[in-house]
């Protein structure tokens, strides 16, 4: 597989473009993530020509209104330059499958920024610039880097991406009716995990050449928004139950007491969620299903990265 394009703060990947000339670099992202994801490095406070170095800047609440001013210098106002230059990066972030901000910055934090009101900051904000490129790209999975550091953050990121890029891919390929059904019937289990598959599959009950492009919006849009839900301990023990199920004639007494025990040792936060899966895997090498080996559930994203290890 060819590595993803991902839309990322150029800090992160060591380029000294920070209001002090420094840099942010991240081991996990320029070791790891490097190894699968092509980066697409941005700073939009160089982009909208503020320097290296340069002013410092932080978000003001001023008027009900939320600014990006400088810190010295409170009539420097460069939230609409910030604004402008997401615009016009629409057509690059139409071509992304994931986006990677710094954290607490004002022009590019996801959330929890500090905004100011006299010399009291409520960490309540959102960057400028990344505000308006999330909601010019409302599919795109977001994350900061510092959230990367908790598992099930990064793991939840991550699938993201793939799934995103998994849809990219079928796009490419040519929409149609069957090619949709299957891309739910391959996401379903991954789905189950997150919340109640029958949701997005009432979607799909009435597809037709006719409403092909207008079904698939809605199906991308929920699919995505769903996705972002952290799936829990239960709901997985849930998704592995299930598919359990598909083995209940070809395991004997005894292995379905292991595979049994296996899971509810999970539950309980005594093994990684990689031990049930590879017994399960191991159990389906010996009994091929079609729609379990179709399933993205059991190998979501590259083994390599090593995720599911840590959940």
């Amino acid at each position: 597989m060819k590595k993803i394009p991902i839309g990322i703060s150029s800090c992160l990947l060591g380029e000294p473009v920070r209001f002090d000339g420094s840099h942010k670099r991240d081991a996990y992202i320029v070791g790891t993530l490097s190894e699968y994801f092509e980066f697409h490095p941005f700073c939009p406070e160089v982009a909208i020509g503020l320097g290296i170095p340069r002013p410092a800047i932080r978000l003001v609440k001023i008027d009900n209104a939320i600014r990006c001013v400088g810190v010295k210098d409170p009539e420097l106002d460069v939230t609409d330059r910030l604004r402008d230059v997401a615009e016009q990066q629409k057509e690059c972030h139409a071509r992304l499958c994931g986006y990677i901000l710094k954290r607490d910055s004002p022009s590019c934090g996801m959330e929890r920024v500090k905004v100011y009101a006299g010399e009291q900051p409520n960490r309540n904000g959102f960057g400028i610039f990344a505000q308006e490129m999330m909601r010019n790209n409302p599919l795109l999975p977001v994350e900061e880097e510092g959230r990367l550091g908790d598992p099930e953050l990064r793991e939840n990121f991550i699938q993201r991406v793939y799934v995103f890029y998994r849809w990219q891919q079928l796009l490419a390929e040519g929409l149609s009716a069957r090619s949709l059904m299957r891309f739910h019937a391959r996401h379903k289990l991954i789905i189950m995990s997150h919340a109640d598959y029958r949701d997005l599959g009432q979607l799909l009950a009435d597809l037709s050449k006719a409403n092909l492009l207008q079904v698939a919006e809605r199906y991308i849009l929920q699919l995505m928004n769903t996705l972002k839900t952290v799936v829990s301990r239960s709901n997985h023990v849930n998704v592995l139950q299930h598919i359990q199920g598909y083995l209940k004639k070809e395991l004997s007494a005894d292995d379905k007491a292991e595979l049994g025990e296996i899971i509810e040792r999970y539950r309980g936060g005594e093994i990684p969620l990689i031990v049930p899966l590879t017994l399960l895997k191991h159990h389906f090498r010996k009994s091929p299903d079609p729609y379990i080996e179709e399933s993205y559930y059991m190998s979501p994203y590259p083994q390599e990265l090593q995720l599911i290890n840590q959940l």
